[in-house]
């Protein structure tokens, strides 16, 4: 997520920012959907908003920049930060660190590093980048319930003979967001709909039928290989056929399929190939003929042959059960009332929200509605930038509205947001592995949409660059059918672990697709 910048700082910086730990006292239609209200009983949720200051005043050389930042304080409740400023086309050059204090408990975190990235971005000159109340990003940071907050944000250190130190952006102010209680159920643990609090079927990770692959659960039996975690995934695997990935991460493992057909190497991410039968609920996608947002929790699970017949395409992925923006409690009244769409899925770029990895897949609704306030409120974007999201335990939500099935015109890769998709995971892959359950999710994702519109996933294709930092507009650029968001953006993201991981999320796809 973050853009290759050298963010490197002298310790006597440092050592001069040292705060008290004690708190103190191309081709397009738009469809115009009217916004609706919240899920009745959701609280809309909050952003709260203050600026940043000059942290010190001495001890510095002459027209060196001043770190900016907040001292300790206590805030109206949040659970996800972040930090803006007023230019979009300015790059915030430093580091940015927040420490928060948990609400109920008062023990203070330590000091943790927000992806100072600003690459998550609607395309330049289009409507919505060029909209007036876009600002300049970070990535946000979930941090859980929080009631006090500490930052700064230090500038780059100096470059060049004359040692100039860069300076920050203008308008620099941190995000505070609430993103309201579960949908259903304020208490999160309520019977809701029959479906929980959070509307998360605990059985719809690991357990889609005849509709498509699972997956055994990570080694360690919870969702971050260590333990259970509390989330819709309780371990097991619900497959009687072997995993080829018993015992052996997903980046360790490599890609066991090179040379080696469906047939004679079964599926790498643990799934099997979907049988035809009949779903407890067969009907249709209900976005797929209007705008307006889907007035279910989920979209069901279809088997292949049904997503086939849906589909008039041969090679198509069966349709995989998504958890809509109703079932993550969207707030429909933040959102602009227009959708843009594309023509076509050429390519799906992937993600990872570098929001950080401490979440429990039952806090997966929350930490979408704030990525969603923050895209949308903090940010300036028409909605959420990402047209898909998936968490650790393998559950699949939908993203920017328009309807799952079609084309919609995301922000997720500047310069390459049309004509393809952008799926985010949840959490940090820099240096973590991610979940077997998540990769499973994006291969099945990946193999039902890019087989609506005919894409090999183990394909190349050509997309035209609308500007970024590694392309300049208008440049031809060959991309694999399922690339990361770095091959069109000089980003980290999605990390290395889950970037290592691509070409097995590639071979799964096309194998689901019947290649």
């Amino acid at each position: 997520m973050r853009a290759l910048l050298a963010t490197s700082i002298s310790a006597a910086c440092m050592a001069a920012l040292a705060l008290p730990l004690a708190f103190p006292s191309g081709a397009t239609a738009t469809i115009h959907a009217p916004a609706r209200a919240a899920a009745p009983g959701t609280p809309p949720g909050d952003t709260h908003t203050l600026p940043l200051a000059p942290l010190a005043t001495s001890g510095r050389a002459i027209g060196t920049p001043l770190a900016q930042g907040l001292p300790a304080r206590a805030v109206r409740p949040f659970s996800l930060i972040g930090i803006t400023w007023d230019d979009v086309g300015t790059d915030l050059r430093g580091t940015v660190q927040v420490r928060t204090r948990a609400t109920g408990t008062g023990i203070w975190s330590g000091w943790r590093t927000v992806e100072a990235h600003n690459d998550d971005l609607p395309d330049a000159g289009s409507p919505e980048g060029s909209a007036s109340a876009v600002r300049g990003a970070t990535a946000p940071l979930w941090v859980g319930r929080s009631d006090g907050v500490e930052v700064r944000v230090v500038p780059e250190a100096p470059t060049g003979r004359r040692g100039v130190r860069p300076g920050l952006p203008k308008g620099l102010r941190l995000e505070m967001v609430d993103p309201g209680d579960e949908p259903g159920d304020a208490s999160g643990d309520g019977p809701g709909d029959g479906l929980g609090g959070s509307y998360l079927d605990p059985d719809a990770a690991l357990d889609p039928g005849p509709a498509g692959p699972g997956g055994g659960g990570p080694d360690g039996g919870g969702p971050d290989g260590g333990g259970t975690t509390g989330g819709p995934y309780d371990g097991g695997d619900p497959y009687d056929g072997g995993d080829p990935f018993d015992g052996v991460g997903p980046s360790e493992a490599g890609d066991p399929l090179d040379g080696v057909g469906p047939s004679e190497g079964g599926y790498p991410l643990g799934g099997r190939h979907p049988q035809d039968g009949t779903t407890t609920d067969t009907a249709a996608d209900p976005s797929d003929t209007s705008g307006t947002p889907v007035e279910s929790p989920f979209v069901p699970a279809l088997s292949r042959s049904q997503t086939e017949a849906l589909t008039g395409q041969r090679f198509t992925g069966a349709r995989p059960r998504i958890v809509t923006r109703l079932g993550w409690g969207a707030d429909e009244q933040l959102r602009s009332e227009d959708s843009e769409l594309t023509d076509d899925v050429s390519a799906i770029f992937v993600h990872h929200t570098a929001t950080g990895n401490d979440y429990e897949c039952s806090d997966s609704p929350s930490v979408i509605r704030g990525i969603y306030r923050y895209h949308v409120k903090s940010s300036g974007w028409r909605d959420i930038g990402y047209n898909f999201l998936v968490d650790k335990c393998g559950n699949i939500y939908e993203g920017r509205s328009g309807g799952v099935s079609k084309a919609v015109f995301g922000a997720h890769t500047l310069g390459f947001n049309e004509h393809t998709m952008g799926i985010a995971v949840l959490g940090d892959y820099s240096e973590e592995q991610p979940t077997r359950e998540a990769l499973s999710a994006v291969a099945r994702l990946a193999a039902w949409k890019l087989g609506i519109y005919g894409r090999d996933p183990e394909g190349m294709t050509y997309l035209v660059s609308g500007g970024s930092n590694k392309y300049p507009k208008g440049t031809r650029v060959r991309m694999n059918v399922i690339s990361g968001h770095r091959d069109g953006f000089a980003t980290q993201c999605p990390g290395t672990e889950l970037y290592d991981d691509l070409g097995i999320i590639r071979r799964t796809a096309a194998g689901l697709q019947g290649r």
